[in-house]
């Protein structure tokens, strides 16, 4: 029961108590406070702060007291300990709870074959003269002994059908011990399950025929209960030869810890304890248990196993067992050579031959030397789990950045067909309101200016033209050099088309002024063209596909911008319709002649009364409802069905699912691009030179 060794069993055990009992979002709260990773490397060694800062920062953030919680993870601890495959091994410590502490000990010992660095608390039983149970609990840390009674409780419940009760009778700094300084004592009272009454029997659980004799064993009554008397020869019929043989490892001291026998193997590697009053303690340490150095220190301690390390430059640590002597005077110290793998066999000088044939240190030496490759390839396959988890949050972060600029270049539900290797058909839409928009002067802008300041002129104009895109929820098309077209009603049809694009324009104009023209240090001026009308749009080319529309709506809202007036908003007779009762504030431009088309009637876009600056722009701390699709509290949706032909009706019932959320708190969210900057082009004061009479059905992106 190592729960105060330094893995990371210990950790993930804490783990999977708080995300067990309180939640997996207490425990990322608690990870957080701490500065704890993820997950704990099972055979990895953790600094005991750390598991000491989670029990604290656990106490704080569930606001209970320590003692509660420890006792909590106690319980835990076992469960966590049967879960893991220690089940059949503790069960068989002992045959009942005095048995079971008893070997705690060497248990411990025996998980420092795998856990070099474990440093394990002690346990030592005491019977009182008046039949009182003692448990005395040795610690190098401070604070944790709440967690005995936990386990105890859970281990007399779980294998001896007990009841148990623990109560602290003494909390002192232990000085006949060397290394385990805390020391506490607790007053252990047992009660059998089986002692209840038997109107209480029956209404737990109704006892099978087995099982009620196996109670009556245990609870020490009835005569089936075995006995068993020892039987001793009257002298020991073994020689001394043989015996120092047998047992080559063996040593025989008195009170004063002179040394009186050795074994053969012990008198090869120490060959100093054959001097003529030679003392253990000038040749070994004791390092388990922790005590000092004294018969009586021994003594007290005598059912532990006790493990000594010898001076020598190449260090030889024997385990075993202390047995006292009474007609001698002397201890008995029957050992073997503590060694975890082949390889320490080899540091030491010794050989599987030097051990003796009864000695079960040869077949422990070669199963941990396979346990301990199975524990560096479980170590390494823990790493390589680990740095795979990081990988995959780490690639799941890069996926979402480019997603971020693929559904910035494509419409969501086209970009998720394309991803899913779906084609994607083109659609005919009825009604939409295009935009575009171009910078006057740009041509003498360019020749006057370093390339640089041109792209940061365009970056900064385009970065805040895309941020108004998602205010008003229309979708970018395409930028060529200072061209900027935008598309209100696709891809998802809505009917406040005209209305958006319209306060997108107002909000364009707006924000140019905050953008400064590098030649004469004032803010630029833009000229932006609409108009309204049927298009078709559909997904063409495969290296860099683009979502284009094609159409003489495309034309048409070209000619708009450029027989456009700088620094206005330029409408067609179709826009002016659909906005005539909006609200805006519209002016008659008069008839004009556009190339391609002839005499047309247009508008200049001046204003809305009804939303303020701040509303166009989407600077209003709170969300505000642009749009009637906003007033009716509906929530937009990808359309999922592939884009085809569809009525105007259809189109009308699609227009109820767009909604515009203006909040600026998730403005920051929307990552600004500018890509497709050519190089520079001549300005749309020359347009009309280019323009052409045909009137073709494909876009123009200009």
């Amino acid at each position: 029961m190592d729960f105060c060794v330094q893995y990371g069993f210990i950790n993930s055990c804490l783990q999977s108590l708080v995300m067990e009992r309180f939640g997996q979002e207490t425990w990322d709260k608690l990870s957080l406070l701490s500065g704890v990773q993820d997950t704990f490397m099972t055979y990895t060694v953790y600094d005991d702060l750390l598991t000491l800062s989670l029990v604290q920062e656990a106490c704080l953030l569930l606001d209970i007291p320590a003692d509660v919680l420890l006792k909590l993870f106690g319980e835990h601890f076992f469960s966590f300990c049967k879960k893991a495959g220690y089940d059949t091994m503790l069960r068989t410590l002992g045959g009942n709870l005095i048995e079971f502490i008893g070997n705690l000990d060497a248990l411990h010992s025996y998980l420092t074959l795998s856990y070099q660095k474990m440093n394990a608390p002690s346990f030592r039983v005491e019977m009182t003269d008046d039949g009182k149970m003692l448990l005395h609990y040795y610690s190098d840390r401070k604070g944790l002994y709440h967690i005995v009674p936990g386990i105890m409780e859970a281990v007399a419940s779980e294998f001896f059908d007990s009841k148990v009760t623990m109560v602290v009778l003494s909390q002192s700094e232990e000085d006949e011990r060397t290394g385990k300084k805390e020391h506490v004592v607790f007053l252990v009272q047992q009660i059998n399950q089986t002692c209840k009454s038997g109107d209480q029997a029956d209404s737990s659980h109704k006892w099978r025929g087995w099982d009620l004799i196996r109670a009556v064993v245990l609870s020490h009554k009835g005569s089936s209960q075995p006995t068993f008397t020892p039987c001793y020869p009257e002298k020991l019929w073994m020689e001394e030869k043989a015996f120092c043989n047998a047992f080559p490892f063996h040593i025989v001291f008195d009170e004063q810890l002179k040394v009186r026998q050795t074994g053969v193997n012990i008198q090869k590697f120490v060959p100093g304890l054959q001097a003529r009053g030679a003392l253990l303690n000038q040749y070994f340490t004791i390092i388990h248990p922790q005590v000092t150095f004294t018969i009586e220190s021994i003594r007290k301690f005598i059912n532990s196993q006790f493990v000594l390390k010898s001076y020598k430059d190449t260090p030889l640590k024997l385990r075993g067992q202390m047995l006292w002597m009474d007609s001698l005077g002397c201890m008995l110290y029957l050992c073997s050579p503590k060694l975890r793998s082949l390889q320490e066999l080899r540091d030491v000088g010794l050989h599987l031959a030097d051990l003796a044939q009864h000695d079960v240190t040869r077949d422990l030496v070669l199963l941990n030397q396979q346990r301990l490759a199975e524990m560096e390839l479980t170590n390494q396959l823990e790493r390589k789990k680990e740095e795979l988890r990081i990988l995959s949050h780490h690639l799941e972060a890069e996926k979402e950045k480019t997603e971020t600029l693929l559904y910035a270049m494509l419409p969501r539900h086209i970009a998720n067909q394309l991803k899913d290797g779906k084609s994607v058909q083109a659609g005919e839409f009825d009604a939409c309101t295009i935009l575009f928009s171009d910078v006057v002067t740009f041509t003498n802008i360019c020749s006057a200016c370093e390339p640089i300041h041109i792209v940061h002129m365009l970056n900064l104009m385009y970065s805040k033209f895309d941020r108004l895109t998602n205010v008003h929820d229309i979708y970018k098309v395409e930028t060529i050099g200072d061209a900027y077209m935008v598309v209100g009603g696709v891809p998802v049809p809505t009917e406040s088309h005209a209305c958006r694009v319209a306060n997108f324009a107002l909000g364009m104009r707006i924000a140019a002024r905050e953008v400064t023209n590098p030649v004469t240090g004032k803010p630029i001026q833009i000229r932006v063209g609409l108009h309204t009308g049927p298009v078709l749009a559909g997904v063409v080319g495969e290296k860099m596909p683009r979502y284009c529309l094609f159409g003489d709506t495309v034309n048409t809202a070209s000619r708009m911008e450029s027989h456009g007036v700088p620094d206005h908003i330029h409408l067609s007779s179709s826009t002016y319709r659909e906005l005539k009762d909006a609200g805006f504030n519209i002016q008659e431009r008069g008839q004009i002649e556009v190339k391609g088309k002839g005499l047309m009637t247009t508008y200049l876009l001046f204003g809305n009364p009804l939303l303020s600056e701040d509303s166009i722009m989407g600077r209003e701390d709170e969300g505000t409802f642009l749009y009637k699709e906003d007033l009716n509290g509906q929530s937009r949706k990808e359309s999922e069905e592939e884009p085809g032909v569809r009525t105007e009706t259809e189109h009308r019932d699609m227009s109820s699912d767009v909604i515009t959320d203006p909040d600026p708190r998730r403005l920051h969210m929307v990552t600004p691009f500018a890509w497709d900057i050519t190089p520079p082009h001549q300005t749309r004061d020359s347009y009309d030179t280019r323009k052409n009479s045909f009137k073709s059905t494909f876009c123009i992106l200009l």
